[in-house]
């Protein structure tokens, strides 16, 4: 019995170019649990945003609702918002609108 190596052949019209990574949205939504403050310190100690930054994104959850509070990979958004709900933060990943 032999087996062949051989690899099929291609199509010379086959793109072989990877997709571009398309950017990835962790949100936090508003919750009537946790104060203001912890939000505040969640964003600067997991993210490491500066007193400023943070600020502005909890008053984002606040006031509208929701804040996107990271964008980037897939994979690296999901990490993030796991890390949301560890903090006790309701996170959720969504692809960026174009």
């Amino acid at each position: 019995m032999t087996m062949s190596t051989a690899l099929p052949d291609l199509d010379e019209s086959t793109d072989l170019t990877a997709a571009p990574l398309e950017p990835w949205q962790v949100v936090v939504w508003n919750d009537p649990v946790n104060l203001m403050s912890y939000v505040v310190r969640v964003f600067r100690t997991y993210f490491g945003y500066t007193e400023e930054h943070a600020t502005a994104l909890m008053l984002a959850v606040h006031n509208d609702g929701h804040a996107i509070v990271a964008t980037g990979p897939r994979e690296t958004m999901e990490v993030h918002a796991q890390a949301m709900h560890d903090y006790g933060l309701w996170a959720t990943v969504r692809k960026a609108f174009a």
